[in-house]
């Protein structure tokens, strides 16, 4: 059986995206493990809906702070520069087109960069929080997750069939075997997981994948 990255390789290939001076907001799950990543000498400043930006990265055993959170929970290191408002002017700042990057989670991704990522039919439950304004407002979209579902099904499809975060707003999809950017002509094959070829993903990939003239493996 071929080996897949964990979430941490995916998480450190997406922080390769991440451009000095960059403010970039980081959702639930793997796009979380991103701060701890970033290539050095590069500054990146984090936003969070919650009303912060300029935060640091996971904060250490024992220098943890109850009010200092990421999207999924876990604490964050203060550093200088750090600031605080209202998440009415978070989200202005988003709606407003502050955002360079955002980096999500989904459950599927369409070969038109449409997004899903807030709810499962089959629970019938859902939070959609600030995703729907980070897809529709953050100037570039990129979704880190695995490639097919705990159920075996693909999550990169020809047409969602869960309800939309937003439309036509991906542009680089990073999973646990693939890079694949999202262009007019649809979805390329970009970068393989070491040991996957073209033929492999494709199997794992409900649309039609377009293979880039220099396919290379995945590289940190």
């Amino acid at each position: 059986m071929l080996g897949r990255l964990p979430r941490e390789v995916i998480a450190m290939r997406v922080a390769r995206e991440l451009k000095d001076g960059d403010v970039v907001n980081l959702g639930l799950g793997i796009p979380s493990l991103c701060s701890q990543y970033v290539p050095e000498g590069r500054t990146v400043f984090y936003h969070s809906e919650s009303g912060v930006l300029n935060y640091g990265p996971m904060a250490e055993e024992g220098e943890e702070d109850d009010d200092l959170i990421n999207a999924s929970g876990q604490f964050l290191q203060p550093i200088a520069g750090m600031s605080f408002f209202h998440s009415a002017d978070a989200f202005a700042m988003i709606r407003g087109g502050h955002i360079d990057v955002t980096v999500l989670g989904a459950l599927q991704v369409s070969e038109r960069g449409d997004l899903s990522n807030w709810m499962l039919p089959s629970r019938g439950i859902g939070n959609v929080g600030g995703a729907m304004d980070l897809a529709a407002g953050a100037k570039r979209v990129i979704v880190a997750m695995e490639h097919i579902g705990r159920n075996g099904d693909p999550k990169i499809v020809s047409e969602c069939t869960f309800p939309l975060t937003g439309p036509r707003c991906v542009s680089l999809i990073v999973t646990d075997i693939a890079v694949i950017s999202v262009e007019k002509e649809g979805l390329v094959l970009r970068e393989t997981a070491p040991g996957w070829e073209p033929r492999d993903i494709q199997n794992e990939t409900e649309p039609q994948l377009i293979l880039a003239d220099d396919i290379k493996e995945i590289a940190l």
